[in-house]
């Protein structure tokens, strides 16, 4: 797609789009050429794809292509420069001029931004104020020099964190995901598309103000550690665990102990005899 842009001012141009794009110091114009040497309509240019014709439209007041002056028609092609009075356009392709690296502008007052899918705007990223215009008036917030986007198309605002796009009257309309819309509101991931012109809708996501809570892999127990659960009793022991006591021999802290039982044990044991042979020997009566 050719552009039609000032000589001088690279910035201020207009889209050739089918099928015509008029010329002349009237603002009703899409080439606003704001100088006293130009008829309020004074030329337009005739589109059908990349074919260009100029028709004047202001016999009185030919218009210079190059070094030729036409009073009627043309043929235009790619580096053709037009000259109206002491002003002077030309006609260029985007695709043959040196591409500037992508701008990237940062959203910190919102958060919202638009990112061109047009190639020739280069997939550059607008940012979106609290209240944008976007028209093809040098005035607006966004300034795209389409020639069928109106000169205030649309108006974006933000609020509470949220993004609503209005359609402000525009010629050929406001388009939300494929869907001409007069107001609506605009989620991040859209499509939104003024005439032809689409771009993509960058911002935070609904959900930004919730937490996302992260699953923590469980953790296995470690060999030789014994898993205890609280409420529970502590594992009995197994039955190897208590032969193993009982065969343990006894310590030194357990011999005097063993010792005394035994001979007390004894002692009981020859009270006892002695008791039963006096008995049976007739020395006690019971």
């Amino acid at each position: 797609m050719l552009k039609l842009r000032f000589k001088n001012n690279k910035h201020n141009a207009v889209w050739l789009v089918e099928p015509k794009v008029t010329i002349g110091s009237g603002q009703k114009n899409d080439m606003v050429v704001d100088d006293t040497s130009v008829a309020e309509l004074h030329a337009e240019i005739l589109v059908d794809h990349e074919e260009l014709t100029l028709k004047v439209l202001a016999p009185e007041q030919p218009v210079r292509v190059n070094e030729n002056m036409v009073t009627k028609s043309a043929p235009l092609t790619v580096n053709d420069v037009l000259t109206l009075g002491k002003v002077q356009l030309q006609v260029v392709d985007p695709k043959q001029e040196p591409k500037a690296a992508p701008t990237l502008v940062r959203t910190e007052a919102t958060g919202w931004s638009l990112k061109a899918n047009h190639t020739a705007l280069a997939n550059k990223v607008f940012t979106i104020a609290p209240e944008t215009i976007v028209g093809r008036a040098s005035d607006c917030d966004i300034v795209l020099a389409a020639a069928h986007l109106s000169r205030r198309h649309a108006q974006l605002t933000v609020k509470e964190g949220l993004l609503y796009v209005k359609d402000l009257g525009s010629a050929n309309g406001t388009f939300l995901n494929g869907v001409q819309v007069t107001e609506a509101r605009v989620k991040r991931g859209d499509e939104l598309r003024f005439d032809t012109l689409g771009f993509g809708v960058v911002g935070p996501s609904d959900d930004m103000n919730k937490t996302s809570i992260r699953t923590m892999p469980k953790q296995k127990p470690q060999q030789g550690v014994t898993k205890r659960t609280a409420g529970k009793r502590p594992l009995e022991p197994s039955r190897e665990q208590v032969k193993a006591a009982m065969a343990a021999p006894v310590t030194t802290e357990d011999a005097p102990r063993s010792s005394a039982f035994t001979g007390l044990s004894i002692g009981v044991l020859m009270l006892a005899g002695l008791v039963y042979w006096a008995w049976q020997a007739g020395h006690l009566n019971f």
